[in-house]
């Protein structure tokens, strides 16, 4: 039986549970993201992947 994963909300959502915000969880050592508007289409990524993303977006604020 596989166990439920854990989605955290990114710190840059919004606030409630509406459908705009990214979620982020770990599973067996691998990150997974998916926006809460789609919640099927989950997008697996490295480290490195995941850690040049973000630094990218704080990069680029507006």
């Amino acid at each position: 039986m596989s166990r439920p994963i854990h989605w955290q909300k990114s710190s840059f959502s919004g606030g409630g549970d509406g459908d705009s915000c990214v979620e982020l969880a770990a599973v067996n050592g691998e990150h997974l993201l998916r926006e809460s508007d789609e919640p099927d289409r989950i997008l697996p990524v490295t480290h490195h992947g995941l850690a040049a993303l973000l630094h990218h977006l704080r990069a680029n604020r507006p």
